[in-house]
């Protein structure tokens, strides 16, 4: 993995995250709270599942033992 496809995938968790909260927020205002619930959780889950492996990423790469390879170009 590269530095561009770590930014991007770093983007796509916050997308998830964020999206997470406005489909619960829209959903809670037209179905309920409970449906809006269920419908969150998946994108929650895989977000924060992502983040947390770019964190442990980057914690290695900042260590040496697993290196993000620079950025052609």
């Amino acid at each position: 993995m590269n530095r561009a496809g770590f930014v991007k995938l770093a983007a796509i968790g916050f997308g998830l995250v964020v999206s997470s909260f406005v489909v619960r927020g829209v959903t809670r205002l037209i179905i309920g709270s409970e449906l809006a619930e269920l419908l969150q959780a998946p994108l929650i889950f895989a977000g924060f599942a992502l983040l947390v492996y770019l964190f442990v990423r980057a914690t290695l790469d900042a260590v040496g033992i697993w290196p993000v390879e620079e950025s052609d170009g």
